[in-house]
Order: C-alpha cells, then structure tokens, then sequence
C-alpha cells in the first residue's frame, strides 16, 4: 500500500499536462507537506508502464535525473520529446517555456 504522501505526490503528476513538466521542487511545494527529494523517490516508485505520467517531472535545471536500475532517463526524454518537448546540447529543457504552472 501506498503512504498518503505518495498518494498526494501521484496525484499532483497526474495533473501535469502533455507537453508539459514539473520539477521535484515545484511538486513539493504544492504539496507542502514534503521535499524535492520525496517527490523523486516517489516518482521513482511509479513503474515505467503507469498511466501515471512520472516522465513529466524533472530537476530543477531542467534536466532529466539518472534513475536507478538502467536506461530510465533514455525512455523518459523520449516520451517527452513525443510529448514536444525540446532539449539543448546540455540535455535541459527550456523551464520558462514547458514548466506546467498549474493551470
């Protein structure tokens, strides 16, 4: 079962829109409750085949963190370039232009 923290967290990426991302930080502080840090273990609790769109949260550089067990962040910036959302040379995306701001 999952903690109600994780809960909360899964349910506020749930909202993020296509084309869209979220950073740990911004999710936390929605929340309230947590930090950037829990926000990444619960993501990274989410498993790869949810219709819980963990893809769409990144760090606060705008870029993807390395999961644990593999080739997770190859699949994550392939669904968000699907998504339309564009990379530098630095493997960031641009926060002004694709943060979700909640709407």
């Amino acid at each position: 079962m999952k903690s109600p923290i994780y809960q909360q967290i899964h349910q506020i990426i749930r909202l993020i829109p296509c084309g869209k991302v979220a950073t740990y930080g911004q999710i936390a502080e929605i929340t309230g409750s947590c930090t950037a840090r829990m926000v990444g273990y619960a993501a990274a609790a989410i498993p790869i085949d949810s219709d819980i769109p963990w893809h769409r949260v990144i760090n606060f550089q705008g870029a993807i963190s390395a999961r644990s067990g593999g080739s997770g962040e190859t699949l994550q910036r392939e669904l968000l370039e699907a998504e339309g959302v564009r990379f530098d040379q630095k493997g960031r995306t641009d926060l002004e232009h694709y943060r979700w701001r909640g709407e």
